[in-house]
This record gives C-alpha cells, structure tokens and sequence, in this order.
C-alpha cells in the first residue's frame, strides 16, 4: 500500500525518471530546467523545503503533487495558498486512485488550494470532489491583422474567407490612442511595485499577491520563458505595470498580455499600458494580442482598447480552506483578479 509524504532530496533522481516516463524525453528536460527556479526558489517556498507530496511504496517513488506557494487576498485577508501544478503517477499504478489521495493531500494542507489551466481529468476530479466551480478566466483577442482569426483546424480556403470577412473589424480594432502616461521599461521590479501591491490590494476580492520578490522571481528569473516588462507613471508615481512576450503559434504570430496590474479603477493608466502593448505587438508582427482576464473593471479597459472576448478553455478552479466564506463569493467573480501569469500555464 502506498504511503504519502513530504519530497526529500534524495526523491530528485527518481522523480525525474518517473516524469520522462509519463511524459516523454522532451518534457522532462524542460522540467529539469526550471525546477529549481519553480520549487526552490520560489520566494514563498515553506521553510521545510518545496510545496511537493509525494507517494511511496518501499523506497520506490510511484506519485508526485508538486505545487506552486504563493500567497492570496480572499475576501480581505491574505492568507497562504497554492497552485495545484505537476501532478503525475508511474504508468503500471495509473487508473488506481492514487492521483486522488495525492490532490486530496495536497488541499489539505494548504490555506487554499488552487488550480488553473486543468487538464479534462483534473476538472472532472474538482466536479467530483464538489469544488466550487468559478471558471473558466475569460480570453479577450486583439486582431491586428487580417490573420487573426485563421484557426490550424481549418483548411487553408476557409481561413482565407474568414481573413477577409473579418478585415473591416480587424481595422476597426487597430485605432492608436495617445498615452496617458509616461511609459517605461522594467529591468527590475524595486520596492515600489510592493508599494503598489500594497496600494491596490483592497480593490480585489480574490488575487495573489504581486510584490517585488514574487514579481523578479515570477517574470525576471525565470530560465525558460523570457518576457518584457514596462510600467506607467503619471504625475511621477507608479500607477501599473504590465508583463507581455511575442511567440509564434501554427497560424499566427501573437503577442501574449502575461500579467498586469493597476487600479482597476485608474483606467487612464491601464489603458495606456494596453496601447503600448499594442505598439510593442506591431513592431514584433503580431497578427494579434491575447489576454487572460477575470476582474470586470480590467475587462472593460481591454473592450473600449479593441479587445473582443472569444471562447476560454483555461479552466479554474478554488477552494478556500483558511477562512470561512459565504457561497456567494464565488458566485461573483468580477472583482477577482486572474491572469495568464498565475500559475505555470506560460511555459
């Protein structure tokens, strides 16, 4: 019978081996490039070592949960939560109940448990185990050329139809706006994007928390994902920032909105960011601009910038443990706070 525990050192080498098993060559050699930035590094990691269970039969590892700590602002209080990420059990004790002892260990032990970008199986767990049911995060789309909306699944005559039909919203969606406020670029994240954190916090009902140690670790550390970050100021304060990448998809080259923050009520400033991202996406030949967004101030920022939403299939899901909260707070999500950057779902 299998038992569960904590990851010791010394699980590394067979974790390894079990994730090349499960998940190919390819895989785990982009998982042993970021798992020490992912695990140890983390600014949030517990004293006692990363976020990961993991299950045991003699001294064979056969199951890992690994997680991602972060802390979260829930219904006026932060408290310790974390992102359900790599979970994965050897192939001969798959179909056996083990992936769900190990979830089951997982949530737990954390203040709030929390999961983003779930795989089929994952969600009907969460359906099973009757988890809220909060997603998914909206997706909003910029067109910026008439390739926008041409989708691989399509043949090439009807992607060339659509790139015509829809020319007169693309060019109804690319109209530059002034700024309307000084934008610069971001080597560092410094003191003052805690400071912002701690400003804009009270706006959310539900958002992880985005200080300087997350932030650096989050989109400057990383070794595999590289990113660019800018940030507004008007009247010589600090009013938002926003991290994007370009990267090639099979139809499309596209400029993905990672993470941002503002005051959802300062639209002057989000939106000022939005139009340098605009900027920044042409001059890299993107065909469009994808965002990830669940607080309903932001999404209004991202319609009145050209932003449409289209069907999301990043699916979410969160279960508040630490703190007693009515049903009704995750029947209204509109003053969370979710993006793309959450989580691991930019790898």
């Amino acid at each position: 019978m299998a038992t569960i525990d904590t990851f010791r050192p010394e699980d590394e080498r067979q974790i390894t081996a079990m994730y090349r098993r499960v998940f190919g060559d390819a895989a785990a050699e982009a998982n042993r490039l970021r798992w020490d930035w992912q695990y140890a590094r983390n600014p949030n990691r517990p004293p006692d070592g990363p976020q990961i269970w993991v299950a045991r039969e003699g001294p064979a590892v056969i199951g890992q949960y690994a997680a991602m700590p972060v802390r979260l602002m829930a219904g006026g209080r932060e408290i310790d939560a974390s992102w359900g990420m790599d979970v994965m059990v050897a192939p001969e004790r798959q179909r056996q109940g083990l992936g769900e002892v190990l979830f089951r260990t997982w949530e737990q032990h954390v203040g709030a448990a929390l999961g983003l970008g779930l795989s089929e199986s994952s969600y009907r767990l969460f359906r099973k185990l009757r988890w809220p049911n909060v997603g998914p995060v909206p997706c909003f789309v910029k067109p910026l050329t008439r390739r926008a909306l041409r989708r691989s699944s399509w043949p090439t005559p009807v992607n060339r139809v659509v790139s015509a039909l829809t020319l007169p919203l693309v060019r109804a969606a690319w109209r530059p706006r002034p700024l309307r406020a000084n934008v610069e670029s971001i080597q560092r994240f410094g003191d003052e994007f805690t400071a912002l954190w701690e400003r804009v916090a009270p706006r959310f009902a539900f958002a992880v928390r985005r200080d300087a140690a997350y932030l650096n670790w989050k989109f400057r550390e990383a070794p595999h994902v590289r990113y660019a970050a800018v940030a507004a100021r008007r009247d010589g304060a600090l009013r938002g920032y926003v991290v994007y990448r370009h990267l090639q998809e099979a139809r499309a080259r596209v400029t993905l909105l990672v993470d941002f923050l503002a005051d959802p009520g300062d639209a002057p400033s989000f939106e000022t960011l939005l139009g340098w991202v605009d900027r920044e996406a042409r001059e890299a030949n993107s065909d469009k601009i994808r965002a990830f967004n669940l607080h309903a101030g932001f999404a209004r920022s991202l319609k009145r910038s050209g932003y449409f939403p289209v069907k999301s299939t990043m699916e979410f899901t969160a279960k508040i443990n630490a703190v007693q909260l009515p049903p009704s707070f995750y029947e209204d999500t509109s003053g969370w706070h979710v993006t793309l950057g959450d989580s691991d779902q930019d790898r």
